[in-house]
């Protein structure tokens, strides 16, 4: 029972990274969150949590020889990491796009993100 009321937690601070979408976001988890916490029923479900598909990110974790079993947990952990992730270099990008006076994100605006954030240096390289 525990799992279920830590869960929400990382879901609130995202929301509180992502301005007025997160607002309605964060809103949506206290709702889901409250009625769970008096109940000593099922976890809360992880693919209302999550923006990805979740039988598919298993699917794809299935691919690896070395993975034969994958938690529900296990497959919401990568689910969150990846919008996580993908939600950075969206950001990062953005910032280029907006230097050059556009709203739509180019090739060219990854390409800037990747070169100049540490992190993205494993991704070097991976566009071309």
């Amino acid at each position: 029972m525990a799992a279920a009321v830590e869960a929400p937690v990382p879901a609130e601070q995202d929301s509180a990274l992502c301005g007025s979408e997160g607002e309605t976001r964060g809103a949506e988890v206290e709702e889901k969150s409250q009625p769970q916490t008096g109940s000593t029923g099922p976890a809360v479900s992880h693919s209302r949590l999550s923006k990805l598909p979740l039988a598919r990110i298993k699917a794809l974790m299935k691919t690896d020889p070395d993975v034969s079993l994958a938690s529900q947990e296990s497959v919401f952990i990568i689910a969150k990491a990846t919008e996580l992730f993908v939600e950075m270099i969206a950001k990062d990008a953005l910032v280029y796009a907006q230097q050059g006076k556009r709203k739509t994100l180019q090739r060219k605006d990854l390409d800037n993100a990747i070169e100049a954030v540490d992190e993205f240096a494993f991704l070097e390289g991976t566009l071309d």
